[in-house]
């Protein structure tokens, strides 16, 4: 991927400056030693990136990548970003071909940081990421992994054929309310608008998969399910799952639909977000990476499956 030739305008160029001024003002809080007021305890906005190191600054914590355009956040540029996590840096080498976040802060100090690295392709010979990741795409058909549920019965996701299945992946124990809560939120918008339309809601059905198996038992995702539907009764799973995999399965299932999965020391779990839409035949019908997509995107994506008429 060369670098892109960017067109400025004045404004583009004011916008960039002030962003740039932003980046410089930020310090890396994902060492060993946390700052009061830390990223931990910000709420972002997630823009999924793609793009190759150009190179790393292990004085400034920082890594130059050349990007494509990330949808309603910049255009395609070659640009420095200060890393939230700076032990990774070793990690990443300049030619490598990565997957990763832009979080943006939502406090007033706009802090920008890249985070949730994800190596598709490297550069070094001598180098192989410990996990190659899969970017689910259009018409592929999705394996059928297997699954126990909040009820601690075994699902798959091959039963749900004949349905649209909208997947994401969560854990009950997120502490970014822009990461695993905001997008159960989404889930829980979403099952209501399905609700309102009994033959779309007849043919559709959500599925939150959990990441940690040591953490999320079925007990415990009934009980997170529970808060998110505002209901505790029987019926309330009956179109909505939360789910874990076992260890082995939770492997290939993290690199097909490509989330990215960091343990920390504190127990937390440093990953990136995943969503996708299955077709009643199996098949990927879209991806929606990080948190910027919306309710009324999938709904919209979700009807066009099912036109009337």
């Amino acid at each position: 991927m060369g670098s892109p030739v960017v067109h400025w305008t004045v404004k583009r160029l004011f916008l960039l400056l002030l962003m740039f001024a932003a980046i410089a003002g930020i310090a890396g809080c994902r060492g060993s030693n946390r700052e009061t007021g830390s990223a931990e305890s910000q709420q972002f906005k997630s823009y999924p990136l793609r793009g190759k190191i150009v190179s790393t600054n292990a004085a400034t914590g920082e890594v130059t990548i050349d990007h494509q355009a990330i949808p309603g956040f910049m255009e395609a540029m070659t640009m420095p970003y200060k890393l939230r996590d700076t032990r990774i840096l070793s990690e990443l080498h300049p030619g490598d071909l990565v997957n990763a976040d832009v979080l943006v802060s939502q406090a007033a100090d706009g802090a920008v940081y890249v985070d949730h690295f994800v190596v598709t392709g490297q550069a070094k010979p001598d180098y192989r990421p410990a996990v190659q990741y899969h970017v689910p795409q259009a018409g592929e058909t999705v394996p059928d992994f297997k699954l126990v549920n909040e009820e601690g019965k075994p699902i798959h996701v091959a039963q749900f054929h004949g349905k649209a299945l909208l997947l994401t992946f969560i854990y009950t124990r997120c502490p970014l309310p822009d990461f695993c809560p905001r997008v159960t939120h989404n889930f829980a918008v979403i099952e209501k608008s399905l609700a309102a339309y009994p033959e779309l809601y007849a043919k559709t059905h959500l599925l939150c998969a959990s990441f940690d198996p040591d953490g999320d038992t079925p007990a415990r995702l009934k009980s997170y399910g529970e808060t998110y539907m505002g209901s505790a009764a029987p019926a309330a799973f009956a179109h909505w799952d939360f789910a874990v995999s076992s260890k082995p399965e939770l492997h290939s299932m993290a690199q097909w639909f490509d989330v990215g999965l960091s343990r920390e020391a504190d127990g937390t779990i440093t990953h990136t977000l995943s969503t996708t839409l299955i077709g009643p035949d199996g098949k990927v019908i879209r991806f929606y990476p990080g948190n910027d997509w919306t309710p009324q995107e999938v709904m919209s994506d979700v009807a066009k499956l099912y036109p009337k008429g």
